[in-house]
């Protein structure tokens, strides 16, 4: 009984307006992701079009969205890899801190 009990979700064009706006304002923060996990893959590679210069994570497994009953599909590396050049960028793996192991060419 709280107005909680119904969120209106935020529209695709909603999102990106959000992640292109985070660039310009927060230009002190050096990484910005968008999410292929709660936007779906084709979303997040166009938040790279927006501003993102991350697109998240291969993860071994996803227990906060999925416990919303929300189905999640966890890509593996190659998925990943071939996803982000279809997009025009060139990927690489990084550790939690940012820092860059290894570039896909």
């Amino acid at each position: 009984n709280t107005q909680l009990d119904y969120v209106e979700e935020a529209s695709t064009t909603y999102y990106l307006k959000v992640l292109s706006l985070s660039r310009i304002y927060l230009d002190n923060f050096k990484n910005i992701q968008s999410s292929h996990v709660t936007q779906t893959m084709q979303i997040g590679l166009v938040g790279l079009h927006f501003g993102a210069n991350d697109l998240g994570s291969v993860m071994i497994e996803e227990n906060v969205i999925s416990s919303t009953n929300f189905k999640v599909r966890i890509p593996k590396v190659d998925d990943m890899v071939r996803a982000i050049k279809s997009a025009g960028f060139v990927p690489a793996q990084r550790d939690t801190y940012y820092n860059i192991i290894r570039i896909f060419n």
